[in-house]
């Protein structure tokens, strides 16, 4: 008997409108003088549809000899509960083996369940003697459960066993690697998928934009969003707020708001929250201000993330009292209990205005313990304000947290050779030494026709190297006659001035910067865009000022920090970053 009346079953057909009621379904059935058991195993998945999941149970209990149709719906219907695995290892106790239906199930419930990786680990150990874990429903599953358990490597390695790849595995590699911090490769499958003619779904369009984001690459943004078009996919909410995200984060916030003016109609909470992120990343604090205002206006009320870009915003702007009021407004006037993250943004805007000791108030008092993330940036404002004592007291408190924070030791050192104390600085380094910590490498991306190209201080790998290292050359010799003086702060004393020099000139940054310019990236009008993995250093941003005047163009540089926009000389940060 079918769940709507099979015309070729002998039971009587079932009408449609009582499937809006899972009881009277059952009803009808148990009335029949013939039940099938699909009827029971449909039922059970109606019960929990209905939020009804005992009845489901129950349901299930009726069943003389439940077949694994019945216990994958049942342990489906349970994936966010431990429940669901007590019933596969009772299922187990049985003749009956799971499909991979039932594994895409509890892979699902392994992630969303706490402390179950070795529980998932054990499932996938069963799919493989099951020959089930290359297929495309529990091989999609087992990408996802390996992507959020933060095993992007092993995720990946499931897909590449996979022999036939559907849109739902593309989209659960492209989203796992996009949350893994691995934007380049989601991108790269993002663009196999196409290449392969396997269908595109909302989620592996929004996950390559989430790719982009981080990567901040406007051509590619800007080729996906021509894929959603292209595939009905620019209207989706999830889709749109993805967009919004991946144009501001790409530091084109007037794109982004075009997109969101478009899909205001569905755009949810998410996609207002991005679009003030993304105006509080350019320290534009009062558009941040009326959007927040605007949310009321449609009956949309603000969570701890859009507060956490109105903060944001007054942090990149520098405005303390504006951040101090809105803390207190959170949870006064909208009852949000202020986050971490929330008072690390309060912290770092006093510390950059130079109120020090009340942004060390606030990381001792506050009701959190204070993460790397707070001492990191108290740290970083000691050294702004050259305050050498506080600054390796900050750098002792991170320590304590993570001792090879490599951030740690280079500041700390950085302060204190500014301070000229060098045998500090000398200890300093011994320790890093000692600990065996290695200083992270900075690394710089610039997109050139849709090409992400990326350089390290003094790489040589390039194809167009020689060209990179002459137009390098004459820039800084171009912008030394209007003015320009290395800043020596952040290099070694016992370095001499020439190699000092040398190592200055070849930063990652500089390197992107000139390979823009010989390969015309940026045509007249539109600016230069870089990305950097760490913050700007002191030297390359004095440069960029000065060679935003000598080549009459605007440079955008999104650092770990924020975005600095270099024009005429100037940087919409202020120098303080």
């Amino acid at each position: 008997m079918n769940l709507l009346g099979d015309p070729t079953s002998a039971a009587p057909a079932l009408k449609p409108e009582s499937i809006a009621d899972p009881r009277i379904l059952h009803a009808q059935a148990l009335k029949s003088s013939r039940v099938d058991r699909s009827i029971f195993n449909n039922l059970i998945t109606l019960y929990a549809k209905s939020n009804l999941l005992d009845s489901s149970l129950r349901v299930f209990k009726q069943i003389p000899s439940p077949n694994i149709v019945s216990w994958t719906s049942l342990i489906s219907v349970h994936s966010s509960s431990p429940l669901s695995l007590t019933l596969f290892l009772s299922m187990l106790r049985r003749p009956i083996l799971p499909n991979q239906r039932t594994l895409a199930s509890l892979f699902k419930a392994c992630v969303s369940l706490p402390r179950c990786l070795l529980f998932g680990l054990s499932l996938h150990a069963l799919s493989f003697k099951l020959s089930l874990n290359a297929q495309p429903f529990s091989g999609s599953a087992l990408v996802n459960f390996y992507s959020k358990y933060r095993l992007p490597i092993d995720a990946r390695k499931v897909f590449d066993e996979m022999p036939e790849r559907d849109e739902v595995c593309y989209a659960a590699v492209i989203v796992g690697l996009a949350q893994n911090s691995k934007p380049l490769e989601s991108l790269s499958f993002f663009a196999a998928m196409k290449s392969s003619n396997v269908g595109s779904t909302m989620y592996s369009v929004s996950g390559a934009l989430r790719a982009v984001a981080d990567l901040a690459a406007l051509e590619q943004c800007r080729m996906i969003h021509g894929h959603a078009v292209v595939t009905g996919f620019d209207k989706n909410v999830i889709v749109g707020s993805a967009l919004v995200d991946g144009y501001g984060k790409s530091g084109l916030v007037s794109d982004a708001r075009k997109v969101f003016d478009e899909n205001i109609a569905v755009m949810n909470i998410v996609g207002w929250n991005a679009l003030m992120a993304g105006y509080a990343q350019q320290g534009d604090s009062s558009s941040v201000i009326k959007l927040f205002q605007s949310m009321a206006n449609v009956r949309f009320v603000p969570d701890e993330y859009s507060f956490l870009a109105a903060l944001s915003g007054f942090y990149n702007a520098g405005l303390v009292g504006e951040s101090e009021i809105w803390l207190k407004r959170m949870k006064l006037e909208y009852g949000i209990e202020p986050g971490l993250e929330h008072y690390t943004c309060l912290i770092g805007a006093l510390g950059k205005a130079g109120r020090l000791e009340d942004a060390e108030k606030i990381a001792t008092t506050m009701p959190f313990n204070p993460d790397a993330a707070v001492w990191r940036s108290l740290l970083s404002s000691c050294a702004h304000h050259g305050v050498a004592d506080m600054a390796l007291r900050m750098a002792r408190r991170l320590l304590e947290l993570d001792p090879n924070d490599d951030s740690a030791y280079t500041i700390a050192a950085n302060v204190l050779s500014v301070a000229g104390r060098w045998s500090e600085v000398a200890d300093m380094r011994k320790l890093m030494k000692d600990r065996r910590v290695k200083k992270e490498v900075g690394k710089s991306w610039i997109e050139v026709k849709g090409e992400v190209h990326m350089f390290m201080a003094g790489d040589r790998k390039h194809e167009r190297t020689e060209e990179i290292y002459e137009k390098l050359a004459e820039l800084m010799e171009s912008i030394e006659k209007l003015g320009y003086k290395p800043v020596w702060d952040e290099m070694l004393h016992e370095v001499g001035k020439g190699e000092k020099k040398e190592a200055l000139w070849y930063h990652s940054e500089k390197l992107a910067l000139a390979y823009g310019i010989v390969s015309g990236a940026a045509p007249a009008g539109k600016p230069m865009r870089i990305i950097k993995n760490l913050r700007i250093c002191k030297d390359c941003h004095e440069a960029f000022k000065y060679i935003s005047r000598a080549i009459d163009k605007e440079i955008i540089v999104r650092d770990v920090n924020r975005y600095h926009k270099f024009l005429n000389g100037s940087c919409t940060c202020g120098d303080i970053w």
